[in-house]
């Protein structure tokens, strides 16, 4: 495990509008080079959560420090900078650009921040690395990589999906219920080569998903509900 905080969370209250508070905690630490599972149901705040730290979200209090930059007072410029060069999201929908091709949608982020493109240069381009990890993730069928992504199956999306979030040596990678699709054996590879991939960057890994089974395979492992005590006092009522 890496030294140094990766992302850091303070008396963060979010709500709704005209709705209680969705979440409430009041401390939560993920450190560089840190793999953690973070589990909780359907509707407990996991997505809310995610769009907080990555600064899609604004917080009613408290402090969402992300790689050394609070997301609760950085403008929203500041936050998209943040969110473009140094955050990799694997969606649970994997929104993925459905009229561009395998290669072309991993290598997309790299479009978007100088930065990326910048660290993949030293790697022989985008392309290459591209191609890099698809391969490491499986996907080493040349012909896939010209096919629009609507022509692979589920799994293989869910692996393009994680190479664009990991083109451009991102320092966090957040994923969300990425395996929901998968069955166990392809879900276990998926982790496998995920976790590989992260180790190699030394990236940090906040991994969420709703299945306690998964746990085993991180460094630490927490339960949303014992982090939000807006849940704690919903389930008091």
């Amino acid at each position: 495990m890496g030294a140094g905080p990766c992302l850091d969370l303070e008396d963060l209250r979010f709500s709704w509008p005209g709705q209680a508070p969705l979440l409430e905690i009041r401390r939560f630490d993920l450190g560089m080079g840190e793999k953690l599972f973070l589990r909780g149901p359907s509707g407990s705040g996991k997505s809310t959560l995610l769009g907080l730290i990555a600064g899609v979200l604004a917080p009613q209090a408290g402090r969402v420090t992300v790689l050394g930059q609070d997301q609760a007072r950085a403008r929203s410029s500041q936050r998209d900078r943040l969110r473009a060069d140094r955050l990799g999201v694997i969606f649970q929908m994997f929104n993925l650009v459905p009229y561009i091709s395998v290669l072309q949608n991993v290598a997309l982020p790299c479009r978007f921040s100088a930065a990326r493109a910048k660290r993949v240069a030293a790697a022989g381009g985008v392309e290459a690395e591209a191609r890099r990890l698809l391969v490491q993730l499986g996907l080493d069928d040349p012909l896939l990589l010209s096919r629009p992504v609507t022509t692979l199956s589920v799994g293989q999306q869910q692996r393009v999906a994680a190479a664009r979030a990991l083109i451009g040596g991102p320092s966090l990678i957040i994923a969300d219920e990425p395996t929901s699709a998968l069955d166990a054996d392809s879900r276990d590879r998926f982790i496998a080569l995920l976790k590989a991939e992260v180790e190699t960057r030394g990236a940090a890994l906040l991994f969420v998903s709703h299945d306690p089974a998964l746990s085993g395979h991180f460094d630490r492992s927490i339960d949303l509900g014992s982090l939000n005590l807006a849940a704690r006092a919903e389930g008091a009522v």
